[in-house]
């Protein structure tokens, strides 16, 4: 019977950092996941670009995840955006941040990294089983012994599990680590997908497919929730709204939309521009040629499709010129270019999300060391955790950092 220092399960992002952390102590590893290869949904991220982690410092990235940032706080210590960089560049892969914030490997290719931490396991020493489904953890009334899978049994007194969320489903994501810990006494928080496109109830959405608006602004049109509000590019589908603003908004919105039928919101799509700031661009562009229509005037705010469907929810002619349309139906378009409403009513569930928001509930975690306050050699890391960021790195950088983290603390000696 062959005992490891430490089993980890999941061979996602913190799984794979968790692996190599521990075996660079001089640890034997054990790696356990159920899909035939590793990384399959690291590979998927950032549309196969792999962002994987920003520039901001620990404070502000710690602000970006609300009230329960702070827990991040050590992980971060132990692995930040500058640490990460030199951890990659150490097994052979550099990244850059062409845009200033998003830091990305130099070919935008998630199979870099993927091949990366994989030779750096070999190297290492780090035995890695595929194909192989954990069940349950063995344990006696103290602390871990081991892991069950559904041919064998593998033992070890440090247990990590980094089984990720139910984002991304046909890549593998089942919720398993959830009962899992459930099953030695930890508790998972409510779930819900996020991170990812959103329907309305309006369907002129759908005649707006061509373009992307840029720093659309959109915020809950609703008293208990006015303060969620987020800036980012905005793209309309057949069916509703995606793109990175959307992406980082529905984190807020499908929690609401498991209480209530439907979320109000209200979209800004002229970066910012208010109604008098509407009124005063059209009155610069009508002394340039007073001949325009309404159409063409208000195509220098927003793409034709677009301007098309405001005007008609304005009850406006675009044919018209500006100033042969009624004063009341020349403000009621300009509160539409302002603030444009639409409806939410709903989602493709946890097919569509990115991630998940929920897990294991962080105060049955030690923040220092990612281990379990339920059953002592339990460590647990990355989304299986009730920790979840907006996109742009901000996943990433805490599954590597957590499993960093749980990694090293499971080669402690108690």
């Amino acid at each position: 019977m062959k005992i490891y220092d430490t089993i980890v399960i999941g061979a996602g992002a913190a799984g794979m950092m968790a692996a190599i952390s521990a075996a660079r102590n001089e640890k034997s590893v054990l790696l356990l996941e159920k899909l035939p290869k590793v990384g399959a949904k690291l590979k998927a991220t950032g549309g196969g670009r792999c962002n994987l982690t920003n520039t901001l410092s620990n404070d502000e990235f710690i602000s970006s995840f609300g009230k329960d940032g702070r827990f991040m706080t050590p992980a971060l210590e132990a692995m930040d955006y500058k640490k990460l960089q030199e951890f990659f560049a150490d097994i052979g892969v550099e990244t850059h941040a062409p845009d200033g914030f998003h830091i990305f490997p130099v070919g935008h290719s998630s199979s870099t990294i993927i091949s990366a931490l994989t030779s750096e396991m070999e190297r290492l020493g780090v035995e890695v089983l595929c194909s192989q489904r954990v069940e349950r953890l063995e344990y006696n009334e103290t602390e871990v012994k081991g892991v069950t899978s559904k041919s064998d049994t593998f033992y070890s007194n440090h247990v990590i599990l980094s089984t990720g969320g139910m984002g991304y489903p046909m890549l593998g994501a089942e919720g398993d680590g959830y009962s899992i810990a459930e099953g030695v006494g930890h508790t998972t928080s409510l779930i819900f997908p996020a991170m990812m496109p959103l329907i309305t109830r309006e369907t002129w959405v759908a005649n707006c497919r061509a373009d992307t608006i840029a720093k659309a602004h959109i915020r809950v049109d609703m008293k208990k929730y006015k303060k969620l509000y987020s800036i980012g590019d905005l793209i309309f589908t057949k069916r509703g709204i995606r793109g990175p603003v959307v992406l980082d908004f529905s984190r807020e919105i499908t929690p609401i939309l498991d209480k209530l039928d439907e979320v109000h919101v209200l979209i800004n799509m002229t970066k910012g521009m208010n109604e008098e700031d509407i009124r005063q661009h059209i009155k610069t562009e009508l002394k340039k040629d007073p001949h325009r229509t309404t159409l063409q005037l208000l195509s220098t705010l927003l793409p034709e499709p677009i301007s098309i469907e405001l005007c008609l929810l304005s009850g406006v002619n675009h044919t018209l010129g500006f100033n042969k349309i009624s004063g009341f139906s020349r403000d009621r378009l300009i509160k539409l270019l302002a603030w444009t409403p639409l409806t939410i009513i709903g989602h493709d569930g946890f097919d569509m999300a990115m991630i998940t928001r929920g897990g294991i509930k962080l105060n049955e975690i030690d923040s220092h060391t990612l281990e379990s306050k339920k059953l002592k050699g339990l460590y647990l890391c990355g989304e299986v955790v009730d920790i979840d960021g907006p996109c742009g790195g901000y996943n990433l950088q805490w599954a590597f950092a957590s499993g960093y983290l749980a990694g090293m603390a499971s080669t402690l000696v108690y």
